[in-house]
């Protein structure tokens, strides 16, 4: 056979470039400023992306907005009460108003609320239950919504746990669980929904990520031994390790997943 001729055709790395640009997508981001949901802001920023930051804390999302325009970013903050439906329709609203469109969702919304099965309070499980399904379902819609009226397609992303596949020994997470996997199938039946209109619905699951939220956990030493013996990696992941594959499934080059959930997690899942 001759060398010189190939069955595969050339690349086209121009539109290799182009599959991997966020420049210019607007990104509509619930939770943003938390550790994984600033670390999400920061990378989408930096290449361009327009960005909208919501969570209860106007002034902590203010605050990264400010660090991202003062690095030539284009950002806004506003203040989201995620367990309400109507300043979830609100928020969504002027989002929409200040970008001019969402062409994506990164819903980082999420709650822990610890109690043991014999001491679970129904205002407690109520409160992670609006906090964690029922605002994703409404921001979904909310976002969907607009989306479907523009006509050019979009992505939804949710950030859910292993919590949504693993139950945790000895500790009282019977709210955080089930509202964690009963975010899998909303993801699942969104993507269904949506697939008619372009718009992709898919999940993130992240295993303990270094933050400010869990390091008293990882500061105890049976503890940390605990998380890092059952890890397959050995050690404890990243928020960049989450936010990478935020933007690959947010990016042109993630068109054709929809209704997965990867998990982020060393391999817990896998062998477990």
């Amino acid at each position: 056979m001759n060398q010189a001729t190939s069955l595969t055709p050339a690349v086209d790395t121009d539109r290799l470039d182009r599959l991997f640009d966020v420049r210019g997508l607007r990104i509509f981001l619930p939770g943003g400023y938390g550790a994984i949901g600033e670390t999400v802001a920061t990378a989408m920023a930096r290449r361009g992306a327009v960005i909208t930051i919501a969570g209860p804390s106007h002034d902590k999302a203010d605050a990264l907005v400010q660090t991202l325009t003062d690095n030539g970013a284009t950002a806004h903050a506003m203040a989201l009460d995620a367990s309400n439906v109507a300043d979830i329709m609100r928020a969504t609203s002027e989002a929409v108003g200040l970008m001019g469109g969402i062409d994506v969702l990164v819903n980082c919304v999420g709650i822990q609320r610890e109690q043991s099965l014999l001491e679970v309070t129904e205002e407690t499980f109520d409160e992670v239950y609006e906090t964690n399904l029922k605002s994703a379902m409404f921001m979904a819609q909310a976002v969907a919504r607009d989306q479907i009226e523009r006509g050019k397609g979009g992505r939804q992303i949710h950030l859910l746990s292993v919590r949504s596949q693993l139950a945790l020994r000895n500790r009282g997470y019977s709210a955080y669980c089930a509202t964690k996997g009963g975010l899998v199938m909303l993801v699942k039946q969104h993507a269904m929904e949506l697939a008619p209109y372009g718009i992709t619905v898919n999940g993130v699951a992240p295993t303990f990520i270094q933050s400010d939220r869990i390091r008293a956990h990882l500061d105890d030493p049976a503890f940390r031994k605990f998380m890092l013996e059952r890890n397959p990696l050995g050690r404890i992941g990243d928020p960049v390790e989450v936010a990478g594959q935020v933007i690959t499934m947010a990016a042109p080059a993630g068109s054709y997943m929809t209704g997965q959930v990867v998990y982020i997690d060393g391999g817990v899942t896998a062998s477990q």
